[in-house]
């Protein structure tokens, strides 16, 4: 598969780049703001050189709805993930000359906007010349992030240019390389190296860096918030690699035998594509975030042994317990209707289970972006109904329920009950395949400020009136994490921090949440981003620019 076909596995973002390793270590990149399809185009890719490489994607996904906005990225021929970052190497050494389209060795990533802005300069991946020549892309976010700039600055003096956490970890992973004073380094070096991030570094992160020369590194934080995992394939000259944070991913790619990453657990496949596995957080706690079965993940995804699919299923037979304990088996509801697309699978078990008729009552425009991380409750608003098409002959004179993956600020939510309201709809019930969202997340998804949460200090009740809706049914956070569990139940503590305000990694206060607050709330945040400059000198040493 040539790199161009891997491109249009990738969703739709702001920004994306592609680092790869040429003859005696020379890296090549392209890197810019846009659509995949845009910032990758054929001439530019036909110039990427050599046999491994780093990717990365920061989206803004198009396919989704304000209450999560979480529908998967089944749009036009965006068939990857929503999170994640991927490297891979293959068995043809740095010191092949070749274009890497004829390597079949494609390096995808993708990530949402979380710490930072939207400039071109926080576009990953990132590059520091010293130690070696290091590129670092990641999936995440630091909640200690200020405590290691002031160490960057005062201890390790390198200087920090963006607000990205990308930058601080690959700062941070360069600055323990350049502690062994080698002109080589080996593997065990970057063990160490790796093992002293994780004595410093808070938060959810899954990480892939290539040294120039050496070969592709994956690593996943302590605590497995955000997933990462590899797979491989067998091309004529051996074995190629593949890091990615979904198993999907690597399906689109022909490789196969995915495996996760262990949390604490790091991974280097070597120029030779020799492959070496440490585990460095001995009896680390496992707690990965839940919300990726809700939100990010394809249905088609494997990800710690779960099915997204299954799961998806299993979510929508404990909605429909909701809502027989909440409306009784005596209930109206004629009909049940999935806001496109993630509640699709979860809307279908539910209606199975309730013997109720499931119909597509909404059609949607492929072409719009995720109205939750979109900037200004104005813009959000006006772009629901352009997303959105209710169908009247679905709705007309029927009591309907609606079921959505979950809901941030309801602003979609909103808009679906008037919209279903004004196609006949008789009565509106609105459920939640998730608990009610109440809390910040803090491990690397870009949500709202919590009192910019519909469900912030609100009852159900108080939920419903605020949406329009006759009610509002939520899914409890027993049945959510039960629907997850028990297709791995080795997995017995999970990231549902949004739902709880229980954060797995600690070092998350009031004055961290006041702050991030202070980031992420509609005004301040659109002050901010003016702020950017597009003349901010990004992580790029200019050699790296195609000519």
């Amino acid at each position: 598969m040539r790199v161009s076909e891997c491109c249009n596995i990738v969703a739709r973002q702001d920004a994306a780049g592609i680092v790869t390793c040429g003859n005696k270590g020379r890296l090549y990149q392209i890197k810019g703001n846009g659509m995949v399809r845009d910032v990758f185009d054929q001439p530019k890719l036909e110039q990427l050189i050599g046999s491994m490489g780093v990717g990365h994607d920061r989206t803004v996904h198009a396919d989704t709805n304000d209450t999560n906005d979480t529908n998967d990225t089944n749009d036009t021929n965006d068939t990857n993930g929503n999170n994640g970052n991927n490297g891979n190497n293959g068995n043809n050494d740095n010191n092949d000359n070749s274009n890497i389209n004829n390597k079949h060795n494609p390096p995808n990533f993708i990530r949402y906007p979380t710490a930072g802005s939207s400039s071109t300069s926080e576009a990953q991946p990132f590059y520091v010349n010293s130690p070696y020549g290091i590129v670092f892309a990641h999936n995440g976010n630091l909640v200690n992030a200020d405590d290691l700039r002031a160490f960057m600055d005062q201890d390790a003096h390198r200087h920090i240019n963006t607000d990205s956490d990308s930058e601080l970890l690959l700062n941070i992973f360069a600055d323990n390389l350049q502690k062994t004073g080698k002109v080589r380094i080996n593997e065990e070096d970057i063990f160490t190296a790796i093992k002293g991030i994780y004595d410093v570094c808070h938060g959810g992160y899954a990480c892939v860096a290539m040294i120039a020369g050496f070969g592709i590194i994956g690593f996943r934080d302590p605590h497995g918030i955000r997933p990462i995992g590899f797979a491989k394939r067998q091309s004529p000259k051996g074995t190629d690699y593949m890091f990615a944070s979904e198993s999907v991913v690597c399906d689109g790619c022909s490789f196969s035998d995915f495996e996760d990453l262990k949390p604490g657990e790091a991974v280097i496949v070597n120029k030779n594509s020799t492959v070496t596995r440490r585990q460095l957080v001995p009896n680390a706690s496992f707690s990965p975030c839940i919300f990726e079965y809700v939100y990010f993940s394809r249905p088609d995804s494997i990800i710690d042994g779960i099915s997204v699919y299954k799961c998806r299923l299993a979510m929508g037979e404990a909605l429909a317990d909701q809502v027989l304990e909440k409306m009784g088996p005596d209930h109206d509801i004629d009909v049940i209707i999935p806001v496109p697309d993630t509640s699709r699978v979860a809307a279908l078990q539910t209606a199975y289970k309730l013997d109720i008729t499931y119909r597509e009552g909404f059609i949607k425009n492929r072409y719009i972006g995720r109205t939750f991380i979109m900037p200004g409750q104005a813009m959000r608003k006006k772009t629901v109904r352009r997303k959105f098409n209710a169908m009247s002959l679905e709705f007309a004179g029927k009591n309907v329920l609606i079921v959505d993956d979950s809901i941030v600020r309801g602003t979609t939510s909103k808009e679906i009950v008037q919209m279903a309201r004004d196609a006949g709809a008789k009565k509106v019930y609105l459920a939640s395949c998730a608990p009610a969202i109440r809390y910040p997340n803090v491990y690397g998804i870009d949500m709202p400020s919590p009192h910019e949460l519909v469900a912030y200090n609100k009852s159900e009740d108080d939920i419903a009136i605020a949406l329009g809706a006759d009610k509002v049914i939520f899914q409890n956070l027993e049945g959510l994490i039960a629907s997850c569990e028990k297709f791995n139940p080795s997995i017995t503590k999970w990231d549902a921090s949004v739902f709880d305000g229980k954060y797995v990694s600690g070092k998350v206060d009031e004055a961290y949440l006041a702050h991030l607050e202070s980031l992420r709330a509609d005004g301040k945040k659109g002050k901010f981003e003016d702020l950017q400059s597009p003349e901010t000198l990004g992580l790029v040493n200019f050699n790296l620019q195609l000519k």
